[in-house]
C-alpha cells in the first residue's frame, strides 16, 4: 500500500503532515520507524545494480533508510526543492556541502555574523585543505559583491543570524552569486520553511540543523541540505557514502514527526518573542534588543517581506554596562537568577532557553571575530518557547530588576 499521490499546490503546513515515503504493506497512518542497518536483496544481480546506482533500492544503513527518506521528502517539499539529503547534525550538513562542492583553491564568501562553529569550520578547518574564505558584514550587499573573486564557488549566508538576528537580502545575494558563476547557500534554521523559503528568492541550497525548530522539543540531533535532485545525487550522496555523516533512523523519525507541528509552533513562538522583545525594550537595564519583528530592527521591513510577516522565535538583548568586564558580570547575574528559563545553548525547543553567546556558542572565536560580529559580553540570547509569556517576563525580571 502506498500514499496517494498528493495534489499540486498544497500549503507547507499540509506538506508537513502528508509528504512522506510510501506506506508499507501494513498501511500505517503514522510513518513507520525502520531500525535496520542492512537490507535483504532479492537477487545477487539486483544487489549489484542497486550498489552501482542503476536501480532504486536500499542497500546499507549508511547509504539510506525508508524513515530517513520520509524525512528528506517532507523537508524538501516544505522548502520547495526537488530533493534533500539528511545528516547527523547541522554542522555535518555544512561539512557535506563544502566537501561536495569545493576543492583546494576554491573560495567561499560568508557572513561574518554566522554561527561561531560555521566560521571556524570554513575559516580555519577547511583552510588547512586549501579552501579560501572571506567574511563580510551580513547586511552590506556591496561588501558581498566586492569579496567575490574569479575562484569564488559559494556564497553562504545565515538569515536571521545567530545571535544578533541580522537579515540578509537573499535575492540580492543570489544575483551576485549567479553572475559570478557561484552558488548561494542559506542557513534557514531560525526562520524554517514555515516562515521563509529561500529557494523562492533564488537560493540554490538550503541548510538546516534539524536539532532546532524542525524537531522542536530538543530531543535529537539532525541536519539536512535541500537542493536540486542532481546536486543531491551527484555532489552530496557520494560524500555521505564515503564520509558517513548518516542520520540515524530514530532521529529521522523524531524530526519527521516534529515537522508536523512546525507551522503552528513557529507562529505561536514568534508571537511570544515579539511580545517579549517589545517588553524588554522598555526595561531600564536593557541597552538594546535584537529581533527582526521589532520596528527598531535595522532590517525589519526586509525581514517581514522574506519571513511572511513574522520575526521568528529567537531574540537577543544587551544589558547596560560601563565596560566589557562589567557587562559579562551583569549578563551572568541575569542568567543565574533565572528559575524557569533553561540556561542552555540549544534553541528551537518548546522550553524557553537563554545563554551567553560570547562564552558559549561563540566562545571558540577570537575576540576580534566576536567584535566584528557584534557579539559583546553583555549580550544574552533568548530562544523563546511556549510557556506563558508573563512567566517568562517574571523570570527575567529576577535578574534585571536586581542589577546594581
Amino acid at each position: 500500500m502506498t500514499h496517494k499521490t498528493l495534489p499540486e499546490g498544497l500549503h507547507p503546513d499540509t506538506l508537513a503532515i502528508r509528504a512522506a515515503a510510501d506506506r508499507s504493506q501494513y498501511g500505517e497512518n503514522s510513518e513507520a520507524l525502520y531500525l535496520t542497518s542492512g537490507y535483504v536483496q532479492p537477487t545477487a544481480e539486483a544487489a549489484a545494480r542497486r550498489f552501482a546506482g542503476d536501480e532504486e533500492g536500499f542497500t546499507y544503513g549508511r547509504y539510506g533508510n525508508p524513515t530517513v527518506s520520509s524525512f528528506e521528502q517532507r523537508l524538501a517539499s516544505m522548502e520547495g526543492t526537488q530533493a534533500a539529503m539528511s545528516t547527523a547534525s547541522g554542522m555535518s550538513a555544512i561539512l557535506m556541502m563544502c566537501m561536495g562542492l569545493l576543492q583546494s583553491g576554491d573560495h567561499v564568501v560568508c557572513s561574518q555574523s554566522m554561527f561561531g562553529s560555521t566560521i571556524k569550520l570554513i575559516g580555519s578547518d577547511l583552510a588547512k585543505f586549501g579552501v579560501q574564505s572571506s567574511f563580510v558584514p551580513q547586511t552590506d550587499v556591496d561588501a558581498w559583491r566586492a569579496a567575490v573573486r574569479p575562484n569564488t564557488k559559494l556564497l553562504f549566508a545565515e538569515t536571521p543570524t545567530n545571535p544578533l538576528t541580522e537579515v540578509c537580502d537573499i535575492a540580492a545575494l543570489a544575483d551576485i552569486a549567479h553572475k559570478a558563476g557561484a552558488l548561494l547557500a542559506v542557513d534557514n534554521c531560525f526562520a524554517t520553511p514555515a516562515l521563509q523559503r529561500p529557494v523562492e528568492l533564488g537560493a540554490d541550497i538550503i541548510m538546516h540543523s534539524g536539532t532546532k525548530f524542525l524537531d522542536g522539543q530538543g530531543r535529537v540531533m539532525a541536519g539536512a541540505l535541500c537542493a536540486s535532485q542532481q546536486m543531491v545525487t551527484e555532489k552530496f550522496l557520494p560524500v555521505l557514502k564515503s564520509g558517513g555523516m548518516t542520520l540515524a533512523p530514530f532521529n529521522a523519525w523524531v524530526v519527521l514527526k516534529g515537522l508536523e507541528t512546525l507551522g503552528i509552533r513557529m507562529r505561536a513562538q514568534s508571537a511570544q518573542a515579539l511580545a517579549l522583545g517589545e517588553w524588554l525594550e522598555g526595561h531600564p537595564a536593557v541597552d538594546r534588543v535584537f529581533y527582526p519583528g521589532l520596528v527598531s530592527h535595522p532590517q525589519h521591513r526586509l525581514a517581514m517581506a522574506q519571513q511572511g510577516g513574522l520575526g521568528g522565535a529567537v531574540l537577543s538583548f544587551a544589558v547596560k554596562a560601563s565596560n566589557p568586564d562589567a557587562a559579562r558580570q551583569r549578563a551572568f547575574h541575569v542568567l543565574d537568577a533565572m528559575r524557569v528559563i533553561s540556561l542552555a545553548t540549544n534553541l528551537g525547543d518548546t522550553k524557553t532557553m537563554a545563554a551567553h553567546p560570547a562564552s558559549t556558542s561563540h566562545g571558540r572565536m577570537t575576540e576580534a571575530q566576536r567584535q566584528a560580529a557584534g557579539i559583546g559580553q553583555g549580550l544574552i540570547r533568548v530562544a523563546v518557547g511556549l510557556e506563558h509569556i508573563e512567566d517568562i517576563k517574571t523570570d527575567l525580571l529576577r535578574g534585571l530588576d536586581s542589577l546594581k
